[in-house]
């Protein structure tokens, strides 16, 4: 194909409200480098990370949760620590996560044959960008990601897949699916008894597959009107989201708990665990502050797993999952790439189960 000079693309122009992002058609296509691979962008996922970083939820000066600034931003916000590596936001930056697309063109010293392969790329990026040295890049923020009809990528990070699913299935994989699976990973979930908090959302849905996937009973946590919804990606049981989880499970009756929203309930959580239990944390929709007994956690010997790095092995599982059918994308809705903010506005109302999708133009 012949490639074009220019792009539509999201630019996000700074921290804010949803008013910083600004659709154009006249960025350049990015060029790829050595080691590098140029994607046409089918389809790409809208994640909480992408949220939160447009608004600078990652700062410590940020006490409240997402929904509180996701549409208008909040008034102070420091730059330096308003993403989650701790490192200033370059702007203008091209969000997006999660990339499905087709490879169109290579950089110097990567096979031609890679041309026309459908691909996933890895969200959470082992190469450094810009040549800067860094243990994990997220795409979208320290570098450019899916927003946009082209992104660039290394060619190690860019995983052929090879399923009957849609490209807007395939892109809610990426870092939904990664952060529920690295969750799983890190506290060792096999036949466990698990708790899911946000069991709806994308991440929740993605938790809920992959425990079972692994044999795990699932608890899911969720709002009445969702429960149904949830019950059929594979959850055993289904509480309300402002239930007493004491009382409807009982104290010291789940193995693990994997919680994306945090927030005041966080106590909770760690009340029903068992002794020896596990907590692994990737998320805090529901508010990043929570006040926690200590002597819960030491005396029941709780074991307590912030979940961001993810070895190289769990992307890679993922993309086994998808080619042998073991996961199943829940997609409720999709919008034109030039419609973000629609999309955000429809996310932080969280009324959807599952994931949002931008489909970008036809170039």
């Amino acid at each position: 194909m012949v490639l074009p000079r220019t792009m539509a693309a999201v630019l996000l122009t700074g921290h804010g409200g949803l008013d910083r992002l600004e659709y154009r058609t006249d960025v350049p296509v990015p060029q790829p480098r050595r080691g590098e691979v140029l994607i046409q962008v089918a389809a790409a996922g809208v994640n909480n990370t992408d949220i939160n970083t447009r608004i600078g939820w990652y700062s410590k000066s940020v006490t409240s949760e997402t929904g509180e600034g996701g549409a208008a931003g909040f008034d102070t916000v420091d730059d330096v620590d308003a993403t989650w590596s701790g490192a200033a936001l370059e702007f203008p930056r091209i969000q997006g996560a999660d990339v499905c697309g087709r490879i169109v063109d290579v950089g110097e010293g990567v096979s031609r044959d890679r041309i026309g392969v459908r691909v996933l790329v890895r969200n959470m990026l082992r190469t450094p960008v810009d040549y800067r040295p860094f243990e994990c890049w997220t795409l979208g923020s320290e570098c450019n990601g899916g927003f946009a009809q082209f992104t660039v990528a290394p060619s190690r990070e860019t995983y052929a897949v090879v399923s009957d699913r849609s490209d807007e299935e395939l892109a809610a994989v990426p870092c939904a699916y990664s952060t529920a699976e690295n969750m799983l990973h890190r506290a060792g979930v096999g036949t466990a008894r698990v708790l899911v908090t946000g069991a709806s959302g994308g991440v929740g849905l993605a938790a809920v597959q992959l425990a079972k996937r692994r044999g795990a009973t699932v608890i899911a946590v969720c709002s009445a009107a969702k429960a149904a919804d949830v019950a059929a990606q594979g959850a055993d049981v289904t509480v309300d989201r402002g239930a007493d989880l004491g009382s409807t499970l009982g104290e010291a009756s789940v193995d693990v708990v994997i919680d994306l929203v945090g927030g005041p309930r966080t106590s909770r959580l760690l009340d029903v665990l068992r002794p020896g239990g596990r907590y692994a944390v990737s998320g805090a929709i529901g508010g990043p502050i929570a006040e926690i007994d200590l002597r819960t956690i030491y005396l029941k010997d709780l074991s307590v797993l912030g979940c961001t790095f993810q070895e190289d092995e769990v992307f890679e599982n993922l993309i086994r999952y998808v080619a042998d059918g073991d996961v199943r994308p829940v997609v409720c809705r999709t919008y034109p790439l030039q419609e973000i903010a629609r999309a955000q506005e429809d996310f932080l109302r969280k009324e959807h189960t599952g994931k949002l999708v931008l489909i970008p133009p036809a170039p």
